[in-house]
């Protein structure tokens, strides 16, 4: 028992130096942060504002790859083949944590990904074409109870915050919607623009179609008004007791060292902190939203707790 104890001992003694210049000289080459939806969308633009301003912070690049589909799960479950060495990273969306609900996977979110920080969530709002009959909340509401399962509205995918959000609503006022999924905001637009579905759940990179006058807006979903869109009401004022911000971060494979780990935190920090990040979440009526390694993976935690009771209460649990 000693001589084991004394070898494994002395294998972690080996060990130590290694990850410690492993951590010391991180990073020796350019990291790859991998995003949930496709480019030219909010989250693309925030987190390439984010990635060039970590780049000059890291003295590497961030390489930027977009990974949309399946709910924005697919960058998370690129982490589990990905070596741990924090030079792949990915975008947590809160999707991820209603993925066992829903799919069979053989990993757990809560416990094979390495959580780094959070940095930002999203503004969340329902539009129609400027030139719909649905001209307030109230018309969307009378014309989808007269019209079960014929009222279309598109949303950035399936089990996404907008999606379940949407259902839930739907759910809590007796409506019966018909939900078609697209990849990211960018197909999303173009198929409401195209007059393919009469309505689109959605963060607000809707916002330029708006201004343009193409689109507009019947609610929103924080819990106070937007100031680019004063007189869209909330969820709230609608009577529903809702908020949705879907927050989400900035995640690691499992067993990432910790000194890389901090590595990272540190760098994606300090570049949340520059006003060119900030100005970028700006256009899209997002804001900085920090929690630390730690807390973060306590949000982790809860969420996946949270979640399975929502996914439970709209029926959309898959027997596993």
């Amino acid at each position: 028992m000693q001589r084991r104890h004394i070898i494994q001992w002395g294998a972690a003694s080996l060990a130590a130096p290694a990850f410690m210049a492993q951590a010391q000289s991180f990073p020796s080459k350019p990291i790859k942060l991998i995003i949930a939806f496709p480019a030219g969308g909010p989250t693309d633009i925030t987190m390439r504002s984010l990635a060039d301003s970590a780049s000059k912070i890291l003295g590497q690049t961030v390489i930027v790859e977009n990974k949309p589909g399946a709910g924005g799960t697919l960058p998370a479950q690129a982490l589990q083949t990905a070596l741990a060495d924090g030079y792949t990273v990915a975008q947590i969306p809160l999707g991820v944590f209603r993925l066992p609900y829903t799919t069979k996977i053989n990993w757990d979110p809560v416990k094979d990904i390495s959580y780094v920080l959070n940095v930002t969530g999203y503004a969340f709002g329902l539009v129609v074409p400027a030139d719909s009959p649905l001209k307030t909340w109230t018309h969307f509401v009378a014309w989808a109870k007269a019209n079960p399962g014929k009222l279309s509205y598109g949303s950035t995918g399936t089990m996404t915050s907008p999606h379940l959000t949407m259902e839930l609503i739907a759910q809590q006022l007796g409506l019966e919607l018909l939900h078609v999924p697209y990849k990211g905001s960018a197909d999303l637009m173009q198929s409401i623009l195209g007059g393919q579905i009469m309505a689109a759940a959605d963060s607000t990179g809707f916002a330029p179609q708006v201004e343009a006058g193409k689109l507009r807006v019947l609610n929103t979903w924080g819990a106070e008004r937007l100031a680019k869109f004063p007189d869209a009401p909330t969820l709230k004022e609608l009577g529903l007791d809702l908020v949705q911000n879907s927050p989400f971060g900035i995640g690691a494979p499992k067993g990432t060292p910790e000194a890389v780990v901090k590595r990272l935190h540190d760098a994606f920090k300090q570049a949340m902190e520059q006003e060119s990040y900030r100005t970028a979440l700006g256009r899209y009526d997002m804001v900085p939203m920090y929690m630390s390694t730690t807390a973060y993976q306590k949000f982790a935690q809860d969420t996946f707790t949270r979640e399975k009771a929502l996914v439970e209460k709209l029926g959309l649990a898959k027997p596993q």
